[in-house]
Order: C-alpha cells, then structure tokens, then sequence
C-alpha cells in the first residue's frame, strides 16, 4: 500500500507538471554532451522527470536486490550452523562420554 501511495505522489507530480508545462509553450534550446536539441519547455520537463523517476527506481532496485542476495546467504549460513550444532561431531561425543565414564 505504501509503494501503491508513493507511486501515486509522483504521477500526479508528473501530471501537474505536463499541465503547467502545456500553457508554456515557449521553445528551450537543450545542450546536453552529445547535440543540442530545441524542446518545448513541457516536452523537456516531462522526459527529464521520467529519466530521473526510472533511473531512482533502477538504483533502488539494485540495492535491494543485493539486500535479497545477502539475506539469502546469510540465512543459508544461518541453517548450515544449526544443522552443525544439532548433529555433534565424533569427537565431542567421545569427549562427553569420557566425562561421564570418569565421574562414575
């Protein structure tokens, strides 16, 4: 439900800004590294809120996949362990059963 909200939040961010952006419709000359491109200034705000919503949601997405990626490890590790202490090895069963031959 919270992603549903934010998700929510910023459509309407988008389209408050495309309506404002549409009674402008004055042209901007954009220089980025590669060319430059004459835009209007609705067209302009648009793409650039959708590059830089799409490109949060990717880093976002990263980090949290690597987060998935650790739990499972670490949960993996976590059950590895305790299979280890359920099952004592040999050798600490033959030093318990030595203790308890020696306090008889």
């Amino acid at each position: 439900m919270k992603y549903f909200l934010i998700l929510l939040l910023a459509l309407a961010i988008f389209v408050i800004s495309v309506t404002l952006g549409a009674n402008n419709n004055q042209i901007v000359t954009f220089n980025y590294l590669i060319a430059k491109g004459d835009y209007s200034v609705s067209t302009l705000l648009a793409a650039l809120f959708a590059v830089g919503f799409v490109l949060g949601w990717g880093i976002c997405g990263v980090f949290y996949l690597r987060t998935c990626v650790s739990l499972r490890q670490a949960k993996r590790k976590i059950k590895r362990l305790e299979t280890q202490l359920g099952q004592p090895s040999e050798s600490s069963t033959k030093a318990v059963s030595t203790v308890a031959l020696n306090k008889e």
